[in-house]
C-alpha cells in the first residue's frame, strides 16, 4: 500500500447552489445548502485514501463542533489523525462557497487554525514523513510550515507534491522550488507564480517557465481541457473525460489527491494522469468537497467502461 503524508489545511465547507454567481449588492433566491467538510489539504488526503493509499495528515484544528465533525470524517476514510493539532484558541478553518448551475465557484475562505499549523507540528511528524512514498503540500497554511515540510521530505530522500493553491501573491523563493519534485498549478497560479502573462494557448509557456526554476515535473491543470504535462521528455496533454458537471469545488483536489495516489504505488506519469484525470470527473458530477471524492472500485470501473458511476 502507497505511504503518503499531506501537511496542509482543515476546513468545514458551507455551500450553496444558485442559478448563477451574483454580483455585489445582490441577492439570489433559489439555492440548494450543504454542509460538508472541505479543506485543500483534507481534500487531497481524503482523495487519496479513498482511492487506497494509507494517508497521515499533519493538520491544525480548533476544538469545536467543526473539528469533532472533521475528525470523525478522516478517521471515517481511514486517515492516520496522530499528527492533528487542536489549537485551544483559534475556530476551525470554515469555507463560505457559492456553486452556479454550471458548477462553477466562488469562494472565500475564513483560515482559522489553519494559520497555526507551525513548522513545530512537522518536526513532531518528522518519522511519518520519512518512511512515506511521497509528500503532498499545498499554500492554504503558513509559508514557513510548508517549506520545513519540503525540506524534511528531501532530507529524506521523499517526493514532494506541491500544489501552490491558492496562488501566492508574488514569486515564490526559487529554493522553495527547487525542493519540489512535481507542481500541480491551474492555468491562473501557474501565471502567478511566472508572471507571464495568461493567453489561450500559452500553457506550454507557463509550464516550461515553471521547470526553469528548478522543478523536475510541471502540470497545469485546464479544467474542461484537461492537463498539461511538461518533464524532462517533453510535454503533452491529457485530456479531461466528458462528463456533466455539478460542482467543481474540489475537481484540482481530487485530481491531485489521485496523481499523488498513483505515483506512489509506481505507476508511470502517463498512467498516473489519466487515472487523475477520471477521478476528477467523477467529483465534478457531485455536490461538496470531500463527499465527492470517489472510490478505488469507481474509478478503475470508470476507466474501463467509460462510464461515469451514476450518484
Amino acid at each position: 500500500m502507497a505511504k503518503i503524508v499531506v501537511v496542509g489545511s482543515a476546513n468545514t465547507d458551507m455551500v450553496v447552489k444558485a442559478p448563477r454567481i451574483p454580483p455585489p449588492g445582490e441577492t439570489v433566491l433559489g439555492g440548494e445548502f450543504l454542509m460538508a467538510p472541505g479543506g485543500k489539504g483534507a481534500n487531497q488526503a481524503v482523495a487519496a485514501a479513498r482511492l487506497g493509499a494509507e494517508v497521515a495528515f499533519i493538520a491544525c484544528l480548533g476544538r469545536d463542533l467543526f473539528a469533532e465533525a472533521a475528525l470523525a470524517n478522516y478517521r471515517q476514510a481511514g486517515i492516520v489523525t496522530d499528527y492533528i493539532r487542536q489549537d485551544e484558541a483559534t475556530p476551525s478553518g470554515a469555507a463560505l462557497i457559492m456553486v452556479d448551475a454550471s458548477g462553477q465557484n466562488a469562494i472565500a475562505v475564513a483560515p482559522g487554525a489553519n494559520a497555526r499549523l507551525s513548522p513545530e507540528d512537522v518536526e513532531r511528524a518528522e518519522s511519518a514523513i520519512a518512511g512515506a512514498d511521497m509528500l503532498v503540500a499545498q499554500l492554504e497554511v503558513p509559508f514557513d510550515t510548508v517549506r520545513d515540510a519540503l525540506e524534511a521530505a528531501r532530507r529524506h530522500h521523499v517526493p514532494t507534491l506541491l500544489n501552490p493553491a491558492p496562488a501566492p501573491s508574488g514569486p515564490m523563493p526559487s529554493e522553495w522550488l527547487s525542493s519540489v519534485d512535481i507542481l500541480t498549478p491551474n492555468e491562473y497560479e501557474a501565471q502567478a507564480l511566472t508572471g507571464l502573462p495568461m493567453a489561450e494557448g500559452r500553457e506550454e509557456d507557463l509550464a516550461l517557465r515553471l521547470r526553469s526554476l528548478g522543478i523536475g515535473e510541471v502540470i497545469i491543470t485546464l479544467g474542461r481541457q484537461g492537463a498539461l504535462y511538461a518533464g524532462p521528455d517533453g510535454t503533452r496533454r491529457t485530456p479531461a473525460c466528458r462528463v456533466e458537471a455539478r460542482d467543481t469545488t474540489a475537481a484540482g483536489d481530487v485530481f491531485t489527491g489521485a496523481l499523488a495516489c498513483a505515483l506512489a504505488e509506481g505507476a508511470g506519469m502517463e498512467e498516473a494522469l489519466r487515472f487523475a484525470a477520471h477521478a476528477a470527473a467523477i467529483s465534478v458530477t457531485r455536490m461538496g468537497a470531500q463527499p465527492s471524492a470517489p472510490t478505488r472500485s469507481e474509478v478503475d470501473s470508470f476507466l474501463k467502461t467509460g462510464i461515469a458511476p451514476a450518484l
